[in-house]
């Protein structure tokens, strides 16, 4: 086999994906970049300024807030959308005759957009004729105001976390399928069985995919935006990095500040995601 002629081939095959990632990853980034180094009023009105942007950046206390709130949603996220979709596919796991089931069943609220969700998770989250609200009545209850200042960011992560729930499930019920039974017949002879099962054989042998996992959670997290524009209006304390990043690009027409926001969420992203991988580093185990 001549390698040397089929590289040809194999850059054709490349290249639409090269460009692809050119034009709607590298470009955009560098572009962004390139905004963050002036004070803009709109894409034509720009005067350079150096590093201003960045100084203003370390001392705005808003964006401080919005890194905060994202933090504390990508807790969320990372305990409770990882934690629930590897509990699902470990029980999924038990009964392959409906492992196909509950795959579609599970991924489903992946293919609905996180706009329409967020629409329904306001219906259910209005004071007056919402439906929590409407079964805390029906209960004698007192209505509680989901939206409040000091409800509403826990309000928009039941949402968020419940979106992608689906979509890690299927990653780890792949992952579980490739685990060969010998492991299993093995456990069972010990007597291993169970949730000690799962947290001395499953997951150290899907440790791989977990960091995987964990790693997509984070990056998801700091584009979170549709779920708080739509439920809150990113107001009551609910600005994250997403919404604070729109509101100074779009709405103050300052893309210059707002391409410094968008290097900085790539930035943290970069940086939870090593931190993360360091923090779950274990030896490779092959089977």
């Amino acid at each position: 086999m001549n390698m040397k002629g089929d590289r040809k081939y194999i850059w054709i095959f490349l290249f639409p994906m090269a460009a692809f990632l050119t034009i709607f990853l590298y470009y955009p980034f560098f572009k962004s970049l390139y905004f963050s180094f002036f004070r803009t009023k709109g894409f034509f009105d720009k005067k350079f300024i150096g590093w201003d942007n960045y100084d203003r950046l370390v001392h705005d206390k808003l964006l401080g807030a919005a890194t905060l709130h994202t933090l504390e949603i990508m807790v969320y996220v990372i305990i409770f959308q990882v934690g629930i979709a590897l509990l699902l596919a470990v029980m999924v796991d038990n009964i392959p005759k409906l492992k196909g089931f509950y795959r579609s069943v599970f991924f489903f609220p992946v293919v609905i957009s996180g706009t329409a969700i967020s629409l329904l998770f306001v219906l259910f989250y209005n004071y007056n004729f919402g439906l929590l609200n409407s079964v805390l009545a029906g209960m004698g209850l007192e209505k509680v105001l989901w939206l409040s200042e000091s409800n509403a960011l826990r309000a928009i992560a039941v949402p968020t976390v419940w979106h992608y729930v689906g979509f890690y499930f299927v990653l780890f019920v792949t992952a579980m399928s490739k685990i060969p039974e010998d492991y299993y017949d093995a456990a069972k002879i010990e007597g291993i069985s169970g949730f000690k099962k799962m947290v001395k054989l499953t997951v150290p042998l899907i440790m791989s995919d977990v960091k995987v996992v964990i790693t997509l959670a984070i990056t998801g997290t700091l584009k979170v935006f549709d779920f708080v524009w739509v439920i809150s209006r990113a107001q009551n304390g609910t600005d994250v990095l997403g919404t604070y990043m729109y509101k100074k690009a779009m709405v103050d027409q300052n893309f210059g500040y707002g391409s410094t926001v968008a290097i900085y969420m790539v930035v943290l992203g970069v940086v939870i995601a090593l931190l993360a991988n360091r923090l779950l580093k274990t030896e490779e185990i092959t089977y």
